[in-house]
Formats: structure tokens, C-alpha cells, sequence
């Protein structure tokens, strides 16, 4: 059996965009995908709300993605998904975009340290609907401005660093709701997207 470390924030959690809820286990694309992979498979979740990648949260460590990775990787898995990075870009952090690359780089590094097999899936662009809904109080014009580049960003790191990469923003885009999560038929699309990404591994 082989095992798949999800890592990553609210979308990796299932964030609900109209009730800030969690989708259950057949809805969200991780429960998804290790229903189209099979008993071969087991997959690991590790989606958080707001969890940072690369900066120090505000919320402490285990809303910081290189500190808690570790933990995860004390029993490797044989692929890592990474899907991070939305929150970085909160305007309480307004990072630069080379923080960002070296924020990833260290990332990579820790899991490839482990020898797991990695798929880099790009943050998602940010629906400027954020700017009127919930999340304005994390995010404005500049996060959105510099969402728009992470995709470019994280597939320069990833091709780096010789893992594997996807940006999800050519597949799906977030939801009018909210501007930063995703519907439940693009948590399907994300898991079908997904299952071909590892078996082409």
C-alpha cells in the first residue's frame, strides 16, 4: 500500500465557501480521490483553515506550514501533495515574491529530505469577491494582484527542484461565494485531476 500525504490549508480541508462548514468525506477531493484510487492507496489528511506555508502564522506553529511539516514526515509517505501558499499572502504578512520562492524551496527540501515523490499544486487565484465577503479582513487588492503570479512562481520552484507541478487555476477556478474556496463540483474535478497526476508517477 501506498501512502499520500495531503498537506495544505482550508482547501485541502474542504472548506465549505457557503457555510465556511466542511465537505465530508465524499465530497471533498481528498475523500474523492482515495475512493477512485483503491485499497492500493491510503490516503493522509492534513488540510488546516488559514494555514500559512512559508511565514510565521498568527496563529502559531500549527498554522505554519515548514514548522508542523515535519511532524507528517517523521513516517514518510511515498507521495506528498503540496498545496499551500493562499495564505501567505494574507495583508497582514505581504510577503515578497522571493520570500515566497525561498519559503517553497525550504518546503520542497524537507520533503524531498524524506525521499517521498512530490506533486507542487499552485495556490489558487483569488476572486476579487473576496475584497465584499468574509475573508476582507485578511485579504485586499495587493493579495489578489499577487495571487495571480504564484502559479508562474511555484512552477519555476517546482521545476527547480524536479517535482512534480500543477497549476489547478487551468482546471478550476474559486467560487463567486467567497473568492477563495472552491464549489463541490470543483472539488471533483480537483480530485480527478489529482488521481492522473499520480499515477502518472
Amino acid at each position: 500500500m501506498k501512502n499520500i500525504l495531503c498537506f495544505g490549508d482550508s482547501n485541502t480541508f474542504g472548506y465549505i465557501p457557503a457555510s465556511g462548514k466542511r465537505y465530508d468525506e465524499n465530497t471533498r477531493w481528498t475523500g474523492i480521490l482515495a475512493q477512485k484510487l483503491g485499497n492500493d492507496y491510503k490516503i493522509i489528511e492534513a488540510g488546516c483553515n488559514n494555514r500559512n506555508g512559508f511565514i510565521d502564522s498568527l496563529d502559531g506553529e500549527l498554522f505554519t506550514g515548514y514548522k508542523v511539516l515535519p511532524r507528517y514526515l517523521m513516517n514518510p509517505a511515498d507521495i506528498v501533495i503540496l498545496w499551500i501558499g493562499a495564505n501567505d499572502i494574507q495583508k497582514f504578512y505581504n510577503p515578497n515574491l522571493d520570500t515566497l520562492k525561498q519559503g517553497l524551496d525550504i518546503m520542497l527540501k524537507q520533503i524531498k529530505s524524506v525521499g517521498s515523490k512530490i506533486i507542487v499544486v499552485s495556490p489558487p487565484i483569488i476572486n476579487n469577491n473576496i475584497l465584499n465577503g468574509h475573508f476582507a479582513y485578511q485579504f485586499d487588492e495587493t493579495s489578489v494582484a499577487k495571487s495571480k503570479l504564484l502559479p508562474d512562481l511555484y512552477k519555476e520552484v517546482s521545476k527547480q527542484n524536479n517535482v512534480g507541478f500543477i497549476d489547478i487555476n487551468q482546471y478550476v477556478s474559486v467560487s463567486e461565494l467567497d473568492g477563495l474556496h472552491y464549489s463541490q463540483e470543483s472539488h471533483s474535478v480537483i480530485a480527478n485531476t489529482l488521481y492522473d497526476c499520480v499515477k502518472q508517477l
